[in-house]
């Protein structure tokens, strides 16, 4: 019998995860021009965070595999 009860991947998600979420959530969503009360955010929402949970952690990779659109570098 496993001594690990449950995967990090059930584990809650920090202040600082749950930012980095919300702000690939509003950006798919005015990236697709959703309404962020919508069942279609509601959708986008939970994907952004499995794919986070399941170790997609850069914002743009996040982005990109959520639906939005690429950004360029602003440099």
């Amino acid at each position: 019998m496993s001594d690990k009860l449950f995967s990090t991947r059930d584990e809650p998600l920090s202040s600082a995860d749950l930012d980095v979420c919300r702000r690939v959530h509003e950006a798919v969503c005015a990236d697709l021009d959703i309404e962020r009360s919508s069942e279609k955010a509601d959708s986008i929402g939970s994907l952004v965070i499995e794919l986070y949970r399941q170790g997609v952690h850069d914002e743009h990779q996040l982005r990109l595999m959520a639906g939005g659109r690429h950004i360029k570098d602003e440099n």
